[in-house]
């Protein structure tokens, strides 16, 4: 197995519980803070500007713009920009925060897909993962990272604390 392909196990390993939080936050309302709104039923793209606070459940967003795509009176798509978008997540039973952050953040809620480009990085506990570019398959568990945003040539880097006997993830 190729060291890259064993840096993107390990990622894993750090986000196994991200999935039942979202599942549990997506039956809570949405709560959005920012200096300027602008929103447009026809269309169902809702737009936020500057200094903009995202709640759900135990998500928190914070970004400079973010655009949030509504199909048929459900939530579709997060598309979130930033110097850097910042986020945080409480998966179910979990002692410690999903944490991350990203230039670009695309969370594809019908497709349970999160998308991060640009300066990446996601942490949980010690365990932390940093890319160029990031892509979480929230149903498959399944995360792709590239050091670079077109795919080739980038560099990934993991951290990967030892856990010690009995002792339970994040």
């Amino acid at each position: 197995m190729s060291r890259h392909l064993k840096l993107l196990g390990c990622l894993l390993l750090a986000l196994p519980g991200l999935a039942a939080a979202l599942e549990s936050d997506r039956r809570q309302p949405i709560h959005v803070r920012a200096d300027w709104a602008e929103m447009d039923n026809r269309s169902g793209v809702s737009t936020y500007r500057g200094n903009v606070v995202l709640d759900q459940g135990t998500l928190h967003m914070e970004a400079d713009l973010l655009k949030v795509y509504r199909s048929n009176d459900e939530l579709d798509r997060l598309e979130a920009e930033g110097r850097p978008v910042r986020f945080r997540q409480r998966p179910e039973g979990a002692t410690a925060d999903v944490e991350g952050e990203a230039l670009r953040l695309d969370y594809r809620v019908s497709e349970d897909r999160l998308h991060l480009r640009g300066a990446a990085w996601v942490q949980q506990g010690g365990d932390r993962f940093s890319g160029e570019r990031i892509d979480y398959d929230i149903v498959q568990s399944r995360v792709q990272a590239s050091g670079q945003d077109n795919g080739g040539g980038g560099r990934v880097h993991a951290v990967i604390q030892p856990r010690t006997e009995g002792e339970k993830k994040p």
